[in-house]
C-alpha cells in the first residue's frame, strides 16, 4: 500500500508499523506519516480503513438543519470556485497554496467562513504547524466539529465546519501536543484548515484577505474530496 495524502502530522510516532492495503486511497489526513518513518501496524491500518469507509456513507448533510440555506446552484454563483470546490464539495487545496498560510499572530484580526461570514478563528490562535495549511489552537464558537469516538478522533481526525452554513473548512487533530512552545501545545489540538474556506477581517478596519489568493508567484491547484460526498 502506497499512503499517497495530505494534512496529518504524525500522530503515532514512536509506534511500530507497517501500512500495507490498496484501500487508503482516502486521503490528506496521513500526508506526514511516510515522511516520518512512522506506519500503524497492519491491524490498525485495516480497521481504520473499513471504519472511514463505513463513516463515509453516514456523512452528514451540509445543508440540513443549517441556519444559512442556499442551493447548490446559489452557492456556485456565490462562491469563488476553489472556494466551492473547499467549503460545499469538501474539497482540499494544495499545501502552501493560500496566502493565510503565512499569516501569523502578528497579523491581528478575525478569521471567518467565506461562505456566510461566520467568525470562525482568532488571530491569537494561529501557530505555524510546518504542514502547509492555516492551523489554529483553538476555535471559535462558529465552528462545527465532527463527533466520533475517541479512537476514530485520534486515528482519522475530524472533520471541521461552519456552524451556521455546514461549509467544510478543514480537519481537527489531537497532536497539538507536538508543537511545544505553541498554543498547540497547551490545548492538544491542531485545526488544520484550508485557507480558501476563510476570510481575514483586521482588527480595527482594514481591507479584507480571501483565502482563495494564493501567496505571491504562486498558482492554487485544488483536488477533489476523496473522503467527503457533499
Amino acid at each position: 500500500l502506497v499512503v499517497s495524502t495530505m494534512k496529518i502530522f504524525p500522530l503515532l510516532v514512536g509506534l511500530t508499523c507497517i501500512i500495507s492495503s490498496s484501500a487508503l486511497s482516502v486521503n490528506r489526513r496521513l500526508y506526514l506519516l511516510k515522511q516520518t518513518g512512522c506506519i500503524a501496524t497492519l491491524a490498525t491500518t485495516t480497521t481504520a480503513v473499513a471504519t472511514r469507509s463505513a463513516h463515509a456513507a453516514d456523512v452528514k448533510s451540509r445543508t440540513d438543519g443549517y441556519a444559512i440555506q442556499h442551493t447548490d446552484r446559489e452557492w456556485a454563483y456565490i462562491l469563488s470556485g476553489p472556494q466551492y470546490n473547499i467549503l460545499r464539495q469538501g474539497g482540499t487545496e494544495r499545501q502552501k497554496a493560500s496566502i493565510l498560510h503565512t499569516f501569523t499572530m502578528a497579523n491581528v484580526g478575525t478569521y471567518t467562513c467565506a461562505g456566510c461570514a461566520t467568525p470562525l478563528f482568532s488571530s491569537e490562535d494561529k501557530f505555524s504547524s510546518g504542514t502547509g495549511w492555516p492551523s489554529f489552537s483553538s476555535a471559535l464558537p462558529g465552528v462545527e466539529v465532527e463527533e466520533l469516538d475517541p479512537v476514530r478522533a485520534t486515528l482519522d481526525g475530524r472533520e471541521v465546519r461552519c456552524s451556521s452554513c455546514g461549509g467544510h473548512l478543514g480537519d481537527l487533530f489531537n497532536d497539538g501536543w507536538i508543537y511545544r512552545g505553541s498554543s498547540a501545545a497547551k490545548t492538544g489540538k491542531r485545526y488544520c484548515i484550508d485557507g480558501a474556506a476563510l476570510v481575514f477581517k483586521p482588527e480595527g478596519g482594514g481591507e479584507d484577505v480571501f483565502g482563495d489568493d494564493p501567496p505571491p508567484n504562486r498558482v492554487i491547484k485544488y483536488e477533489q474530496s476523496m473522503y467527503r460526498d457533499s
